[in-house]
């Protein structure tokens, strides 16, 4: 099949990956392990693929399932996950895709406010959503991975046959404008109740693009997604995808050794991962002495990787190889990115005395620009101010990865975007600055600040100075009070055998810690100590502290009233 000029549809990326690399290995999903304890893989080519998702869309087609109809997914990673998903995109649907992770009330509450049209799922999920069909009356194109039992709808496998029964080339795919909508990707909810993220195949087709080239992958690398949703990516850029054996809901979780097996095996040349699954990866090669040569591409998103991470990581991989860290957002995917080389080299100093976490310089296809912190809308960018390098603000940017709005709580799409012209911009919610090389100092999250009766303190900065403690595993600020008249609480979670159990230890440790402070003039206002034995955070990425939750937790155990 060849794609024709104008179709952003992602889907015909597969087709021409199928058409140029027809045998080679797309998808590899961990197996079954045989007497000696070697682990097989279950394979499928592009070829294989692309006439699945083909057989698969004219399914849907046949089920009703027309451009623009909402299907939520929710399948485990997986050659199916994948088939499925550009299934979908070939049809014209728009996929519904929530992280399981985010628990059963906000699943439900986000799947409800979405309004889906149907359900690609396993049998437990649909008999919850039988259970609760009140809750999804528009639920009429409902397929099932596995038995089906007392709902409606079609098995994969009754899919798979309708598709073929209308013929293999029946269905070449549906033709998508930049602007047609592709999915609906809900965020972890760090800050606030889970927004859906309208993503348009513009956006899509953009992210492919500017991954590919700024990252140089080329067709026939072999990457290791710890993130489901990266395998997209592969397949649109003929590499292949090794499914690790692991639940990316738990990267912290995660068992290193069926890691280090995958990139063994498959000689793997890329992998992505949460800073928290690549701290529990890089442990366990410095303990056991392990290398892995292949490896020439290690990316991690989501929150800032440790240092100590980063240099272990560059002495596992290859000699010529870097850690990279992308930074972004649900709505906007990929910003900027920084390698390790850069961390290690130059900026690792500056962010320990509380010059913020730097995340490098701007995608080509990204611009951005730092303006005054305000915590109300602003309808267009002549509102807005923009500051000089060097001072802190909220960051806000513009270009193709940029989606243009949330589809549930709409309400927050002014509060989150700035006309300007026919462009758009969107805030970040994120404060920093820019330094004089155009690259990104982040400070924290805008909602995380603490504004006290003598200025605002700034959770990453603070953060940092403290973090050098040998005993601290991390730390966190939060603000006790209203804005304005905020009390600084700096709360730590000490290593788990540095946690103070009597009362002269929490004396000691929080003696350290005001003398620190001291030191600087951004944290010498800080008074308050508290030690938790193990923080709130996002099950995406397990690195994202729920400050808020915590800012409860101080409140209660100071015994402060707001």
């Amino acid at each position: 099949m060849t794609v024709e000029a104008g179709n952003t549809n992602v889907s015909t990326r597969l087709n021409r990956s199928a058409e140029q690399f027809p045998q080679s290995t797309a998808i590899a999903v961990p197996a079954t392990r045989n007497s000696t304890g070697r682990r097989s893989y279950t394979t499928c080519t592009f070829q294989e693929l692309d006439a699945e998702c083909t057989a698969l869309a004219g399914g849907l087609h046949a089920l009703g399932v027309r451009p623009g109809t909402r299907l939520a997914l929710l399948v485990r990673p997986g050659i199916e996950f994948i088939a499925l998903t550009f299934a979908m995109l070939k049809a014209g649907a728009v996929i519904v895709l929530i992280d399981p992770g985010m628990g059963r009330k906000n699943l439900i509450g986000c799947l409800q406010a979405v309004e889906p049209e149907g359900f690609v799922t396993i049998p437990l999920v649909h008999a919850v959503r039988t259970l609760l069909g009140r809750r999804f009356p528009r639920a009429r194109y409902n397929v099932t991975l596995g038995r089906r039992w007392f709902w409606n709808g079609v098995t994969l496998d009754q899919l798979r046959a309708l598709g073929k029964q209308r013929g293999a080339g029946c269905l070449d795919g549906w033709e998508a404008a930049s602007d047609d909508p592709a999915a609906i990707i809900f965020t972890t909810g760090s800050t606030g109740p889970p927004k859906g993220v309208l993503y348009r195949h513009g956006n899509f087709s953009q992210q492919v693009d500017e991954l590919r080239d700024f990252y140089q992958i080329q067709p026939g690398e072999i990457d290791l997604p710890g993130f489901p949703l990266f395998a997209l990516f592969n397949c649109a850029m003929g590499v292949t995808t090794v499914i690790p054996d692991m639940d990316p809901t738990r990267p912290a979780q995660v068992n290193p050794r069926h890691i280090v097996e995958a990139i063994q095996d498959w000689q793997v040349t890329q992998a992505f991962g949460s800073p928290a699954l690549w701290n529990v990866v890089a442990r366990h090669c410095e303990k056991e002495q392990v290398q892995l040569p292949s490896l020439r591409r290690v990316l991690s998103a989501g929150a800032p990787v440790p240092p100590h991470v980063l240099r272990t990581l560059k002495t596992v991989i290859a000699s010529e190889g870097d850690v990279h860290t992308p930074y972004g957002a649900t709505e906007s995917l990929p910003v900027s990115s920084i390698a390790a080389s850069e961390i290690l080299d130059g900026t690792e100093k500056a962010s320990q005395c509380g010059a913020g976490t730097c995340v490098g310089k701007p995608f080509p296809g990204i611009d951005w620009r730092v303006i005054g912190v305000s915590d109300s809308a602003i309808t267009c960018i002549e509102e807005s101010m923009e500051l000089p390098n060097g001072e802190i603000g909220e960051l806000i940017v513009c270009g193709g990865v940029v989606t243009t709005e949330y589809v549930t709580r709409r309400e927050v799409n002014a509060l989150s975007k700035i006309h300007d012209g026919e462009r758009l911009w969107h805030r970040m919610g994120d404060v920093g600055y820019l330094d004089e090389q155009n690259r990104f100092w982040f400070c924290g999250r805008k909602a995380h600040r603490v504004i006290t009766n003598q200025g605002t303190l700034y959770t990453v900065p603070c953060e940092a100075v403290f973090n050098t403690h040998p005993a601290v595993s991390r730390s966190a600020l939060v603000g006790i009070g209203p804005p304005g008249r905020q009390t600084p609480v700096l709360i730590v979670e000490p290593f788990p055998d540095q946690m103070p159990r009597k009362s002269n230890q929490r004396r000691r440790f929080t003696h350290e810690l005001k003398t620190t402070a001291d030191r600087h003039e951004h944290t010498n206002r800080i008074d308050h100590f508290l030690f938790h034995p193990s923080f709130p955070v996002d099950i995406r990425h397990n690195a994202k502290i729920f400050r808020e939750k915590l800012a409860v937790w101080a409140r209660k155990q100071l015994d402060v009233t707001s």
